[in-house]
Order: C-alpha cells, then structure tokens, then sequence
C-alpha cells in the first residue's frame, strides 16, 4: 500500500461524521455564510507577468518528517506576504501533516492573501468544509480521484460556491485528465504521491502541454530561487513553495527572489 492509499483511508474514516445529513447540512450553511472569496486565480497570473509565489505553511510530511513543529501560521503568513507572495497554501490535514482548519484560518485572517486549502478531498462535503472554515481555493488531486464523474461533481459544487480549484495532475495521464475536464488551474506536481520521489523534468516537460488560456503551477521541489528560474522558463504562472519556505530563516527573501523572475510565454 502506498502512502496515497493509507492517506486515503485514514480521510474516508474521518468523512463518516460528514455523512450525516444534519452535518452536511450545517457544512452548506456555513459555506453559504462565508465572507466573499479572494480571487485566487487572479492572483496567480501577475499583471507584470513575474512569478507568481504560492507561499505553503506546513508542520511536516509523510516524506521528510518534521520541518517546522513550532509554525506559528500568522507570522509565516505575514513574512510571506512581506516577501511579495501572490496567495497561500495551507495543508489542514492533522495526521500526516500536523494541520487544522485553525492553521488556515489564522494566516488568512494575518494577510490579505487568497488562501489555498491543502488537503485530500475526495468528498462533496468536504468542498462545503473548505469554504465554511474561509478558504479561497480547493485542491484536488487526480490521483486520489480516479472517477471523472466525482470530479465533475466536485467542480461544479466548489464553482457553485464561489471556490476556486486547483486541479493536481503527476504525468501525461492526469494531465489529459484535468484538461478534458476543464479544470482553469492545472497544478503539475513534481513529486509521485505513489513513491513521494520527485523530479521537476516532469514538471518542465508537462508545462509545454497547459494551453495558454489555463494557469499553470508547478509544485513541489522547487527549493531555490534557481528551481523557480527552471519552471518560470518552462512556463508556469505560479510555484507552490513549501518546505523551503517553512525551513528558512528568511522566507520572505526566498519569495521576494522567485517573485522577481519573468514567466516565458506557453503553449497556443
């Protein structure tokens, strides 16, 4: 079994509360009293067209183990911000990656930024949890989601209320996949979530198939200023920065250095 699959498992016990109907119903009225979202897509393609830096707070992974136990999430979102970051990422996950829906509420309430929520969603009512508790934006990762069908229907409802998503694909397959499905923001990430190795060759290559109209964000890997040079040449729109970011003792250099790269002009 992967660390997907075990990942996978341990959020489809967590959904068994959500399916009650009384709580899916208190999520959707939630969702329908959230403040208005920032707009994350906008903010990923810069007027000045440099780099757009998506600033991740996390406390560890699966991978590395610990990167930054003592995160205090407003002040790593306010240095972010500081930096130039364009939005956040926030993982919310709390068995493998130590996060909360208090992680995301709390950088978001410190910034002006739109905020990603990070975290596996294979469920509807986990899209109405992502708004509820302030979220801009929703991830959703193809190789968690094999059925087009639920991903359709996960689209349609995040659109319905107003979230943007971020559509994860890992090769040639996933990509066809986000595409034919007209996702607006294709996430290519570097790592396999099968093996968790990583390599951004993967990433170059897959930027020259996102057509123009589609943003495009490299994730994962992209640790230096030289890493983001590499995916603003291929291509992409914005990189999603995390451990680099988390580990550093100046964050908001790392962002100001990427924030500062021109991003090559893709596809047709």
């Amino acid at each position: 079994m992967s660390v997907l699959d075990d990942i996978l498992a341990t959020k489809r016990a967590e959904l068994a509360l959500f399916q009650q109907d009384e709580a899916l119903d208190t999520l959707r009225r939630a969702a329908a009293d959230a403040p208005p979202a920032r707009d994350f897509a906008g903010a990923l393609r810069r007027a000045d067209g440099r780099l757009a830096v998506v600033g991740e707070l996390k406390r560890r992974s699966p991978s590395k183990g610990e990167l930054a136990p003592d995160l205090d999430p407003g002040p790593a979102a306010k240095a972010y911000e500081a930096g130039g970051a364009a939005a956040l990422s926030v993982l919310t996950d709390q068995v493998y990656f130590g996060g909360s829906a208090a992680d995301l509420q709390d950088a978001r309430a410190a910034t002006a930024l739109p905020v990603l929520r990070k975290d596996f969603t294979i469920d509807e009512s986990q899209v109405f949890e992502t708004r509820a508790i302030g979220a801009d934006a929703v991830l959703l990762i193809l190789a968690a989601l094999p059925d087009d069908g639920l991903v359709r229907a996960l689209l349609a409802t995040a659109t319905g209320i107003g979230l943007a998503t971020l559509v994860e694909a890992h090769d040639d397959a996933e990509l066809d996949r986000a595409l034919a499905l007209g996702a607006g923001i294709v996430g290519v990430n570097a790592r396999d979530l099968g093996t968790f190795a990583e390599d951004l060759t993967v990433s170059e290559r897959l930027a020259a198939r996102i057509p123009a109209g589609v943003v495009g964000v490299a994730e994962s890997a992209v640790r230096f200023v030289d890493d983001a040079h590499r995916m603003a040449a291929a291509g992409y729109d914005a990189v999603l920065v995390g451990e680099a970011l988390v580990r550093s003792d100046d964050p908001g250099a790392l962002v100001a250095g990427m924030s500062a790269l021109l991003v090559a002009t893709r596809g047709d």
